[in-house]
């Protein structure tokens, strides 16, 4: 099939093949029902036919030519080379009669009980690379698809990508560039390349057909030869499940929208279990919406009093005289529940359910019932076994931790509330302005693609960061991310990156797909920005809405010391940015500023004894000149320049180009004694993320910009 050729999609036939399958009391189709579920799809599989005698078999090897392969076929085995059911190149027709008792001999001998239909003829494909493409369903992102190269590279390294199905063209050729050993589909050592549309085809395929089919599990196709002229899949395995779990709801982007907006925006909130006693969660939480200057109504729920810090209390919600946007719950979990009804009843949208107690403690039945309160009365709920949370342009602290008052435009949320105390921490050494910190806990409900929808349309916020440990549903964050990601940068730090391997599962792709590597990819496919730490999640969430936009790839180290222009270098490679290569006249320019025992080229090296004219003027002319699109800097402390001088002066030229309209992503890595610090803090207060004692840090900040503009179109 080529580029321009429509894909065949025989949904009837594939259907009537799993009703039959169902129907017989299966779960997996035989290999000559998997043949013809891929020729239903246009996948390409080689000539083949059963036989249910020796004398069949020979009279059909004949008509397609030798060699043949020779497989049973047999409902109750799977894994047909495990019992012997698997003979490869048989050349002439005794082979075949031979084979065909074989066979026969081992399947009965592996499994005396198996329902044993014969023996399959299959055309013998011959040459090329041998792929794995298959598909798995994952608890949190559905039907996947996936791609690798055949033989021990995904058998032991596992080298192998993932995609959401189903799969655009574009996607599924992204694939083939997704592995590490990518270079050996383009040829190498004089083998031929492998047909990308081809293979390109045949991802599709497999993609549309499970996402088309909800009952088709798993699917193999292991392997498929890659030629320079096509590719075909020799052997087909699928699995289904007849009961595949329900699709989680999921409200309508309105809808989600609507809520968020009364729950992070709220006019009036409601304290349940609010008290004046030092101590106590509920005293906290007043204390917090108070003196943290929130103007909207404030109402204490406390049936034992009748005012709290000067404020009437009321028995419950429904004795509140007016509307109430969201009610904070400061109760033990068990009294939650009434309260939640009470809180529908009052129509108010949000709840957030602080108190622990439910399934972080084997609580699950009354999570389970908390979640059916919210669904019945519509109220969306944020947590239980959370922080709460904060809305600073609303002056909003919903939750019992510190007040926050530093108004900026990162948005973070974390699902631990150690991690988000590490996030209030950090903002606040930081002088990090946030539009929101939210904790999400145990995401009974309100999870990332809620906050992730609110986001997106809030004016506030400019980047949204993100801790989680898991998806509830990976599939709604990733079609959200994806969205959002090309308007706003999405960083997201996924705990557990390093837990134990896949579960068990029947087939190769489904034992293949390790947990993180399928985060790994679908996150990338996203547009998602991913930190490897909670110190990048921190440093990209206050770098990256710092930086402008870089205009494009060409990055230029100007640095006084060779040591750190060596440790930048490393740094642009790891991170995937691309060095400049100088041209000769930009080359004579820097030159003219530098001592001649000094490099230009690319890292700049003007030398430790510089003064900060040199400085200045190598950072005016990387600005000015249009062919650089983004500068590192590598200060080394000397007395001639000392760290503050060169802040002030680097400060000084920034400002004088944005005077003139000229803008580039410029990062700084400080090294010297503690002076640098209060240098770099200087540089990040006037927009330029520096660091003392890392030349990892600011040019990994500067990626992550980068990622994100690539990911969005913007170069």
């Amino acid at each position: 099939m080529t580029r321009g050729q429509a894909m065949a999609q025989d949904k009837t036939a594939v259907r009537k093949i799993l009703d039959a399958v169902k129907a017989d009391g299966r779960s997996s189709l035989t290999a000559p029902e998997g043949k013809l579920v891929c020729d239903a799809y246009g996948i390409p599989v080689p000539k083949e036919g059963v036989a249910a005698s020796a004398a069949e078999a020979v009279s059909l090897a004949t008509g397609m030519g030798f060699p043949v392969v020779l497989k049973i076929v047999s409902p109750d085995i799977l894994h047909k080379t495990e019992a012997g059911g698997v003979l490869v190149g048989v050349k002439s027709a005794q082979e075949v009669e031979q084979g065909f008792a074989t066979i026969m001999a081992n399947a009965r001998k592996y499994s005396a009980s198996a329902k044993l239909q014969g023996v399959q003829v299959q055309q013998m494909l011959a040459g090329g690379q041998e792929v794995i493409i298959g598909a798995v369903t994952d608890p949190s992102f559905g039907k996947l698809v996936a791609f690798g190269l055949g033989g021990v590279l995904v058998e032991v390294l596992k080298d192998i990508t993932f995609r959401l199905a189903p799969v655009s063209r574009d996607e599924a050729l992204s694939m083939l560039d997704g592995i590490a050993a990518a270079e050996i589909l383009k040829g190498v050592r004089g083998a031929d390349p492998v047909n990308r549309d081809a293979l390109a085809n045949v991802i599709v395929g497999v993609s549309q057909l499970v996402s088309d089919f909800p009952d088709i599990a798993e699917m193999d196709l292991n392997p498929v030869f890659a030629t320079r002229t096509g590719a075909t899949a020799a052997d087909v395995r699928i699995v289904a499940d007849w009961n595949p779990a329900p699709a989680r709801y999921r409200p309508s982007e309105d809808e989600i929208v609507r809520a968020m907006n009364r729950i992070m925006k709220p006019d009036a909130v409601a304290v349940i279990g609010a008290s004046a006693e030092d101590g106590k969660i509920g005293n906290s939480v007043m204390k917090n919406l108070i003196n943290g200057g929130y103007k909207g109504k404030i109402y204490p729920i406390n049936p034992s009093t009748g005012e709290i810090m000067g404020l009437k209390a009321y028995r419950s919600v429904k004795d509140i005289p007016g509307e109430v946007d969201v009610a904070v719950f400061a109760i033990p979990a068990k009294f939650v529940a009434q309260a939640l009804i009470e809180v529908g009843e009052k129509k108010i949208p949000g709840a957030v359910l602080i108190p622990s107690g439910f399934a972080e403690t084997g609580n699950v039945e009354g999570q389970k019932e908390i979640q059916d309160i919210g669904r019945k009365y519509n109220v969306r709920l944020m947590g239980p076994n959370i922080y709460g949370f904060y809305y600073t342009w609303k002056n909003l602290c919903a939750t019992f931790c510190t007040a926050y008052d530093v108004k900026g435009h990162a948005a973070l949320s974390s699902q631990s509330g150690g991690i988000g105390m590490a996030i209030i921490g950090f903002s606040r050494s930081a002088k990090m302005g946030v539009s929101a910190i939210v904790g999400l806990g145990n995401k009974s409900d309100i999870d990332e693609d809620d906050l992730l929808t609110f986001f997106e349309q809030d004016e506030n916020t400019h980047i949204i960061a993100m801790h989680c440990e898991d998806l509830k549903d990976g599939r709604a964050f990733a079609e959200v991310a994806k969205r959002v990601s090309k308007k706003k940068p999405v960083v997201v730090l996924k705990a557990g990156r390093t837990s134990a391997g896949a579960k068990a599962a029947s087939s190769h792709t489904g034992a293949l797909a390790g947990n993180d590597r399928i985060y790994e990819d679908v996150l990338k496919q996203s547009g998602v920005i991913r930190a490897r730490s909670l110190r990048d999640l921190l440093d990209f969430a206050r770098g990256i809405q710092v930086l402008p936009t870089p205009k494009g790839e060409n990055v230029v180290i100007i640095t006084g010391a060779g040591g750190s222009g060596v440790l930048l270098s490393d740094a642009c490679v790891d991170n995937k940015l691309s060095l400049m290569a100088m041209p000769a006249d930009l080359d004579a320019a820097f030159r003219k500023f530098i001592p001649p025992f000094g490099a230009a080229g690319n890292p700049v090296d003007i030398t430790g004894g510089e003064p900060p004219k040199t400085y200045q003027n190598t950072i005016r002319l990387g600005l000015e000149d249009p062919r650089i699109h983004a500068l590192i800097l590598g200060y080394w402390h000397t007395i001639i320049t000392p760290p503050m001088v060169f802040a002030k002066l680097v400060v000084e030229v920034v400002e004088e180009m944005k005077a003139k309209g000229i803008e580039k992503p410029i990062v700084a890595s400080l090294a010297g004694d503690v002076q640098v610090e209060e240098a770099a803090e200087y540089l990040y207060q006037h927009g330029i993320p520096a660091y003392a004692y890392s030349t990892e840090i600011p040019v990994a900040v500067l990626g992550a910009k980068y990622l994100w503009a690539r990911g969005a179109g913007l170069i």
